[in-house]
């Protein structure tokens, strides 16, 4: 069953019995516009639980909430799909404060109690140790990621969770490809689920096919009280924002060029790419029939 295909018509079966709505929509904006683009989140995140098998045997999420516009956003929707029951799993969101100065620390854990939002805000002072070890000049992403990636691990693991949950979009996506693929010399992107080292933990992207735009509109529209980074956000000249310009820019010129992109990553075919590992070339002899490709 593809559980997406009816998502249109539940939200205007709840509409029509009301207008009952989560109490995080009660202020949402009651546009046409805004309605569509709910749905339309709503489904491609559903679209991503039916593909990756997202929902099999979780009963615990704990949701990184950095304080930007995605991971609001993730939640949110979240919470709308958890609240018309078409989401069995316990949420937690989780916010780890890094130690950046002027952090405001009120904001999260304020906004999370207010709509009522189990939580867990864990402090530790990732901010000093990337100061210290990136050289003056270099962009600090890589390391800050790691540490941070390391202590929700661990945070999810405490409080029994079984999938820590992301708020990567689609153009995360392409540009993490992008970037492997002009400076790794790999063709390799961020998962929309991926297991953990040691096996134990799923880390989920619900937001795999959901556009950045969307989700900036989204935000914008339910008024979140965003956080802006004052570390990495900082910097100019990130390799990350030269993929996000060059993508932007075939946008402009090809409408409809990142759905296409995101698309391919979906449709590989290695008897047609030149990686040994993945397609027996040695063992392909003329007059023999000639190996499937996956």
């Amino acid at each position: 069953m593809n559980i997406a295909a009816n998502i249109a018509d539940e939200l205007e079966t709840a509409a029509a019995e009301g207008g009952i709505v989560h109490a995080l929509f009660a202020d949402a904006p009651s546009s046409v516009s805004f309605n569509k683009l709910r749905k339309r989140l709503l489904r491609q995140i559903r679209q991503a639980f039916d593909d990756f098998g997202m929902l099999r045997g979780q009963q615990r999420w704990l949701i990184g909430l950095s304080g930007g516009k995605d991971s609001y956003g993730l939640l949110a929707l979240l919470l709308d799909l958890q609240w018309r029951g078409l989401l069995p799993v316990e949420l937690i969101a989780c916010n780890l404060d890094q130690g950046q100065p002027n952090f405001p620390k009120h904001i999260l854990p304020d906004y999370l109690t207010r709509i009522g939002v189990k939580h867990r805000i864990e402090y530790r002072d990732t901010y000093s140790i990337v100061k210290e070890k990136v050289p003056e000049g270099a962009t600090y992403c890589s390391l800050c990621s790691r540490l941070r990636r390391g202590n929700l691990y661990r945070i999810a693991k405490e409080e029994g969770c079984d999938a820590l949950v992301l708020g990567h979009h689609r153009e995360d996506i392409l540009e993490t490809f992008f970037m492997n693929f002009f400076h790794g010399g790999r063709l390799a992107s961020m998962p929309a689920k991926l297991l953990n080292d040691e096996g134990n933990l799923m880390v989920l992207r619900p937001l795999a096919y959901c556009a950045e735009d969307d989700m900036a509109k989204f935000a914008a529209a339910m008024q979140f009280p965003i956080i802006p980074c004052d570390l990495c956000g900082s910097q100019d000249g990130l390799q990350r924002n030269a993929m996000k310009d060059m993508l932007a820019d075939i946008e402009r010129r090809m409408p409809g060029r990142k759905d296409t992109m995101l698309r391919a990553l979906a449709h590989v075919n290695p008897s047609h790419l030149l990686d040994p590992k993945l397609f027996d070339f040695a063992g392909l002899m003329a007059g023999e029939t000639a190996p499937k490709s996956e």
